[in-house]
């Protein structure tokens, strides 16, 4: 993968050797070599398409510090391929690179104005096949202080046929329902009259918004 040239910082302790170009950092990404895997993660964000480059990285890293740079490295950069890379590593196999993943998402969530890449990435995938993948976009919106939270929660319990994705829109709407998720809870309770944590659920939702 070709990278623009830039200046990268040097190795801690060195002072004397000329910084890595930025197509040295991406063949240091691929090194046989953990530590200059790690050290390419950290200085690569400078440059030019380090997000693709990264994620290709993140998905097939299996020593844990690198992967922990990889990571902080991708929080650092919080841009559109950096953010749909990590969504991406929530349909791997790997049960430890998804919950990375999520956590490095909530982290972004909840940076404030730098999470704007990520709150049109948790709408997309309350719409993904896969309900795990629906049930993880809906954990990070935890952390997502964004004004269509409450509808894009509204909008699953309305629509997705999974009870458990419909179970864990219901918790955090139990924490930021107004009383525009009145009807839909009620209507989620008849969809799911037979089905005992629902009712309970969007009953303490219903509970806790009238009360407001």
């Amino acid at each position: 993968m070709g990278l623009v040239k830039g200046k990268a910082a040097q190795p801690a302790g060195n002072t004397t050797s000329k910084p890595a170009s930025c197509e040295e950092l991406a063949a240091g990404l691929e090194s046989a070599d953990a530590a200059v895997r790690r050290h390419a993660a950290r200085e690569i964000p400078a440059c030019a398409d380090a997000g693709a480059a990264l994620v290709s990285r993140l998905k097939r890293e299996e020593e844990i510090a690198v992967r922990a740079a990889i990571l902080t490295a991708l929080i650092r950069l919080d841009d559109p391929v950096a953010t749909a890379g990590l969504a991406d590593c929530l349909r791997s196999e790997d049960v430890a690179l998804r919950n990375e993943a999520i956590e490095a998402l909530k982290e972004l969530a909840s940076s404030g104005d730098r999470a704007g890449a990520v709150p049109p990435v948790l709408a997309s995938l309350l719409a993904d096949p896969d309900p795990d993948v629906r049930i993880f976009a809906v954990n990070v919106m935890e952390s997502a202080p964004h004004p269509d939270v409450e509808s894009w929660l509204i909008e699953a319990i309305e629509r997705d046929s999974h009870v458990n994705v419909c179970a864990t829109a219901v918790d955090l709407l139990c924490e930021v329902g107004t009383e525009a998720a009145i009807d839909p809870l009620v209507r989620l309770k008849a969809r799911f009259a037979s089905e005992p944590y629902i009712q309970f659920a969007a009953g303490l939702a219903l509970k806790r918004i009238r009360e407001i």
